[in-house]
């Protein structure tokens, strides 16, 4: 009590000591959490934004077919290589017998059906850091297809007292599966999983996470249920890791493994009813939830989100017009009745947890994992988790550059570079006495007008800005200290930054356009891309100037560039940073 409280004995100088180490422990600890939240909130941010920038994808494909003969009549064939990039034959094909196993292999060696030992060898295997032979993972590619084609598109289960864990998304986390079945045991009769999709992706495991996943299914189907999440698509795949991350696992059967897991994708569950009483699908409800519509939907013809096929957006429009004009369902019904009636309003969902199972996701130690486990007749529990980061094992440079490259200033930094002009052009229409000052309520008006990241702009000043002695924002300054590398010195720097800005859309553009996956494409097919992608976005742009740039990176003059390295070739520069990101 005498650490907390005046009195009038004299403290002794270790006494003093501790109450000094607790305050600033205190103090630190409140700065930590501050922080952390900040980061999480930067990282949410952008993350958002980049999903929504994906989603906007989906209208192009919809406006090439509807344009494109006004944009360019000249090359037809580049629309049809976009639009039959998602239609070619699935026919299936026995890669097992064209993909031998050499004696060097020592990895399982797996034989159909599966048991539980085989989960133990995969398991092991990959601990070791290893990779599935590519014979095996066709072969569970294929068993997985022959499987899920007789499955409806809701799992319906039933817990029978037994235990059961519903996981989040792991997005090619594979310690953190590791960890859910380290405490959790390997599924089995009483021991029931439910993974709610968004398997893949952004994570350098996916490959892993995604067979671990699959032999578990093929060895007890009955005990481990997939959702299908809105990264179990092809298209998202080329845009967010998964599909670079096979072609360098796999580089000579890479091609096969990817047709093959599309239409694996395709055949996912949408979502899993436990009970009758418990809803699990992935990405959420809308204003309306119509069970019989999703039952009845052909899943398999959705191959991707992104390009929805018109029968379904049909059906969704004829569902959503027959239920204009009814009276909400009273919010008194049971849960019971109402996760398994016809139609669902907003009103009747009480009780709606997300739960996301991908700890360390933005960067170390930015988030913890968490699962459900619902045990027999209790309330469901909430466990959170993290694992331990291998980063520390690093030498200490390589462990330097990955805390810069991951922390949130510098990634938000980033996208300010992105939008410098539009930026400055805000600022200045601010600065009516052309003083180069703003007060902090105007700069952070722009910032927010212009990048949309519902960001504390005002909290986050310090780190971005410098400001006078009467508080007034130095608005330049909002781009010192970091800049975007010219790789031809030559071209505009306005034509730079609006590359960098699109440059992932473009390179998910060009991985379609690259149907043999050779990473080329010739200078034409370049600017014509170019030209639909900024008629559609409306960009303005100078064409003589992107054409002029792509025939100067065309460095053996062969009339093709390796457009990953063209891109690459658009990075952002920090003071005293001499390292290029990977």
């Amino acid at each position: 009590p005498d650490l907390y409280h005046s009195s009038t004995k004299p403290r002794d100088a270790g006494t003093g000591a501790i109450v000094i180490i607790q305050k600033w422990y205190r103090g630190y600890s409140s700065r930590l959490k501050a922080r952390q939240l900040r980061a999480l909130s930067i990282f949410q941010s952008i993350e958002y934004a980049d999903e929504q920038c994906q989603l906007q994808l989906s209208t192009l494909f919809s406006f090439m077919l509807e344009n494109y003969t006004d944009i360019c009549q000249a090359d037809s064939e580049l629309v049809h290589r976009f639009l039959l990039s998602q239609q070619h034959l699935r026919e299936r094909q026995n890669f097992e017998e064209l993909i031998g196993v050499s004696q060097s292999y020592t990895g399982p060696q797996l034989n159909f059906p599966l048991t539980f030992i085989d989960i133990d060898y995969v398991l092991q295997h990959f601990m070791k850091n290893q990779i599935l032979h590519a014979r095996y993972v066709t072969e569970v590619l294929f068993e997985m297809k022959k499987m899920l084609m007789r499955k409806p598109n809701f799992n319906r289960i039933k817990s029978h007292g037994r235990d059961i864990t519903i996981c989040g998304d792991l997005h090619g986390n594979l310690t953190d599966l590791f960890l859910i079945f380290h405490k959790n045991g390997i599924p089995s009769h009483n021991n029931l999983y439910i993974f709610n999709g968004d398997f893949v992706d952004r994570g350098k495991n996916s490959m892993e996470v995604l067979m671990t996943l699959f032999v578990s299914f093929l060895t007890c189907p009955d005990y481990v249920h997939l959702n299908r999440g809105n990264h179990e698509d092809s298209m998202m795949n080329l845009r967010y890791g998964f599909t670079k991350e096979i072609l360098h696992k796999y580089k000579i059967y890479g091609a096969q493994i990817l047709k093959t897991l599309e239409e694996v994708y395709t055949w996912l569950p949408i979502g899993t009813i436990i009970d009758n009483e418990i809803l699990v699908v992935h990405g959420g409800i809308s204003e309306s939830t119509d069970l019989n519509l999703l039952q009845r939907i052909d899943r398999h013809k959705m191959s991707s989100v992104l390009i929805p096929p018109v029968e379904i957006r049909d059906q969704a429009t004829k569902s959503k017009e027959n239920k204009t004009g009814e009276s909400a369902t009273t919010p008194e019904r049971s849960k019971a009745n109402a996760s398994s009636s016809d139609h669902l309003s907003k009103h009747e969902w009480e009780q709606v947890v997300t739960i996301f199972s991908a700890s360390n996701y933005y960067k170390e130690d930015s988030n913890r994992g968490a699962y459900i486990r619902l045990y027999a007749g209790t309330v469901p529990q909430f466990y959170q988790f993290q694992t331990t980061s291998e980063t520390c094992l690093k030498p200490l440079c390589e462990r330097c550059v990955y805390s810069k490259k991951n922390s949130e200033h510098w990634v938000l930094k980033e996208r300010i570079i992105s939008q410098k002009t539009d930026l400055t052009h805000a600022f200045q229409l601010q600065d009516h006495g052309k003083s180069g000052k703003l007060s902090q309520g105007q700069w952070a008006l722009c910032m927010e007008s212009v990048l949309g990241l519902q960001l504390p702009w005002r909290t986050l000043r310090p780190h971005l800005v410098n400001t006078d002695n009467d508080g007034n924002v130095d608005y330049l300054s909002s781009f010192q200290d970091v800049h975007i590398k010219k790789p031809v010195q030559e071209v505009q720097s306005t034509v730079i930054e609006t590359l960098y800005k699109y440059r992932s859309n473009l390179e998910f553009l060009f991985n379609i356009i690259d149907s043999d996956q050779s990473g080329l494409i010739s200078i034409e097919e370049f600017c014509e891309t170019w030209k639909i992608f900024s008629s559609h976005y409306g960009v303005p742009s100078d064409d003589a100037q992107i054409e002029e740039l792509v025939k100067k990176m065309d460095f053996n003059k062969d009339g093709s560039i390796d457009f990953n390295e063209f891109l690459k070739a658009f990075y952002v520069v920090h003071k005293h940073d001499t390292l290029k990101p990977d």
